[in-house]
């Protein structure tokens, strides 16, 4: 037998102090992600929609503003309701001189009868002219107040809080009644994706959806998978706390949950490159070349899944040998 070299016991004796801590491969279960593009998008998209046709004379919002339900947009005048207004006016005025003329002849009919003078159908007659006039001036109020409550109908009213998200006429322009002034997006923010029909018996909602952003990888929850499938596509919203709505409609990278596979993992510490080569480290088999594949975080741990090389029951050392190969002379 040939004699071991200085640099072979040497590495012996560092393998053999390294063998205190192995690991026996075996199959784990590791979860398939399809990477998809999310859409960011407010769950209430409403348009604030004029009620009245007229003149817009006044805008208060641009897009990206802020508003809380209720908030005035803008302004909308039709020029008519006033003349409308005038003519009511005029008319109360010559019915309110009908109804003094009235008193006063009912005040007259009254003082005669007591005199004898008259009859009391004519004081009757009396009577029923001023409650006619007094009927028409009422008649008269509420229709001014429906004129008025018209006028008023030309605020435009933010219909939910949230962000103005689009802005569609300018201070000016004449809009109909039903017309949109402003585009709103509330009622909180979250992500619309449209996956591949071949995996829509993978989608359960719950699960948990992995989204990258500028700030790294966050997590978010999947809401709710619709049913109707459109060219082809399943459309599932997903919950992320914290999402900003600066940016509606933005498209976010995320990663769905589509099935489960076998792989055998190795921590990352097991792996030593050589020559440009990767190997790990066998329970009294020294040094074996193995391809790695993508990292995955097992309970906090960072393994390494190793895709040709080793088999499952292989003992692998959990730290890498800090010198060269084991080998003999």
């Amino acid at each position: 037998m040939r004699p071991f070299s200085a640099l072979t016991l040497m590495v012996i004796f560092l393998g053999s102090a390294a063998m205190a801590e192995t690991v026996v491969l075996e199959p784990v279960a590791i979860t398939e992600w399809k990477a998809v593009y999310g859409r960011v998008e407010a769950r209430d998209r409403i348009p604030a929609r004029a009620r009245l046709g007229g003149t817009l004379v006044e805008l208060a919002v641009a897009e990206g503003d802020e508003v809380a339900q209720g908030d005035v947009l803008a302004r909308v005048v039709d020029e008519k309701l006033g003349f409308q207004l005038s003519a009511l006016d005029a008319q109360r005025g010559a019915l309110e001189a009908q109804l003094t003329n009235a008193k006063a002849e009912l005040t007259r009919g009254e003082e005669l009868l007591a005199q004898g003078v008259t009859t009391v159908q004519r004081l009757d007659a009396l009577r029923t002219q001023v409650d006619v006039v007094t009927g028409q001036i009422a008649a008269l109020e509420a229709q001014r107040q429906v004129v008025e409550q018209q006028a008023a109908e030309g605020a435009v009213l933010a219909p939910v809080a949230g962000r103005v998200l689009d802005v569609p006429v300018a201070t000016g322009a004449v809009v109909m009644p039903g017309e949109a002034v402003a585009q709103l997006g509330g009622g909180g923010i979250f992500l619309r994706l449209a996956v591949p029909e071949r995996h829509a018996g993978d989608l359960t909602e719950g699960d948990a959806i992995e989204i990258e952003g500028a700030s790294g990888t966050v997590t978010g929850r999947l809401a709710k998978v619709y049913p109707l499938i459109e060219n082809g596509r399943v459309v599932a919203d997903v919950e992320v706390e914290g999402l900003t709505d600066r940016f509606v409609d933005a498209r976010v990278l995320v990663r769905l949950p589509v099935g489960e596979r076998d792989a055998l993992l190795v921590p990352e510490a097991a792996l030593v490159t050589r020559g440009g080569l990767d190997f790990v480290a066998i329970e009294g088999a020294g040094l074996r070349a193995v391809v790695p594949g993508a990292e995955v975080t097992v309970e906090g741990v960072a393994m390494v899944e190793v895709l040709t090389g080793l088999k499952a029951g292989d003992a692998v050392l959990a730290v890498a040998p800090e010198a060269g190969e084991v080998g003999h002379e």
